[in-house]
């Protein structure tokens, strides 16, 4: 009677690991430790797989591809345009290409890869404007490295298994409020979807957290909480959520600078002059924040340092994915302008 063939997977169901960890020790491709290596080996040689002999060690191969997955690719106003060109430069000086595949609704919704995302042939994974816990639950349980940029408004109720860089928010929220408080302030308000992402919902934070510090007593009327993709670009569409508000704030704290600036353009619409009738503040630092009048502002992403470090963290994921997950927070920095009466 003919003896089984012995695959790859019964290695794996015999180690207790993934099928693409024994993939990478027998095609070459990817970082996988000494002892799990060995692991690998030893079991192939019992069931009679056999071994990559002329394989070079994982330790000594350097380069492939990285894959950028996004269900929004990051545009004008957005930090993660800055954040991929350093992001890419860093990984293509250690020998990988990046390869990016946008996640399609309807994927993201069956929780699929897609069609064209082949594991095997990459070596780590960077995602960015992803935000579906179901979705990154999926994609790190692939066994592969990855490091997220942002991620989930509650992922640190249940931290992510993977690595994670993200800028600091809360402080910079903190410093708006307290600045614009500062400045004559007593009534203020914040823009934003709170729940979109986890940076979103920081920054919430850190604005109820500035209110706390002041003595001011949190007033949701006076915030505009509409959802991440509401139409803030159409200036009638936002004339209209502020005319409902019984009162306007002195003051609005906004999640970004894109929102920012289409609500300093309804605020004209209504004939209302900025700073002296409303102040109002952004965050990211945005080329357009220093261009808008009057200038905008703002609280400063280093992209280009967050890009580098990103960077780093993934190529060290790569050479050690045994080591302890690292979450890290880039520091941010306010540049005030004549928008809060700077």
């Amino acid at each position: 009677m003919p003896t089984k063939r012995v695959t790859m997977q019964d290695i794996a169901d015999a180690c207790g690991l993934s099928r693409n960890t024994v993939s990478k020790v027998f095609n070459g491709r990817g970082a996988v430790p000494a002892g799990t290596r060995d692991l690998i080996l030893r079991k192939a040689a019992e069931l009679g797989y056999g071994t990559p002999a002329e394989a070079p060690p994982p330790a000594a191969r350097s380069g492939g591809s990285i894959a950028l997955l996004t269900s929004d690719m990051p545009r004008d106003f957005h930090f993660g345009t800055i954040f991929m060109t350093s992001f890419t430069d860093q990984i293509s000086r250690a020998g990988y290409t990046l390869k990016i595949f946008e996640i399609s609704p309807e994927e993201l919704k069956q929780k699929k890869l897609p069609p064209h995302f082949l594991p095997e042939q990459i070596s780590g994974m960077v995602g960015i404007e992803l935000f579906d816990p179901a979705y990154l639950d999926m994609i790190t349980s692939l066994g592969q490295p990855i490091i997220m940029i942002d991620g989930p408004a509650h992922a640190f109720a249940e931290p992510m298994a993977c690595d994670f860089v993200t800028m600091e928010n809360v402080s910079g929220i903190v410093s708006v409020v307290r600045r614009m408080h500062g400045k004559g302030a007593r009534r203020i308000g914040f823009v934003g979807d709170r729940e979109h992402c986890a940076s979103f919902f920081e920054r919430w934070v850190g604005y109820t957290s500035a209110l706390n510090i002041l003595g001011i007593p949190l007033d949701e009327k006076i915030c505009l909480l509409m959802p991440d993709g509401s139409p803030v670009d159409d200036p009638d569409w936002l004339t209209g959520e502020l005319d409902r508000m019984s009162a306007l704030p002195d003051a609005f704290a906004c999640v970004n600078d894109y929102q920012a600036i289409h609500l300093m353009n309804a605020l004209r619409k209504k004939g209302l002059r900025i700073p002296e009738d409303v102040m109002v503040a952004g965050f990211d630092g945005t080329s357009q924040a220093a261009l808008v009048d009057p200038p905008l502002s703002t609280v400063r992403i280093l992209s280009t340092e967050m890009g580098r470090m990103a960077a780093d963290l993934l190529l060290f994921r790569i050479r050690s994915p045994e080591m302890p997950y690292v979450w890290i927070r880039v520091r941010t920095e306010p540049v005030w302008r004549r928008s809060t009466r700077d």
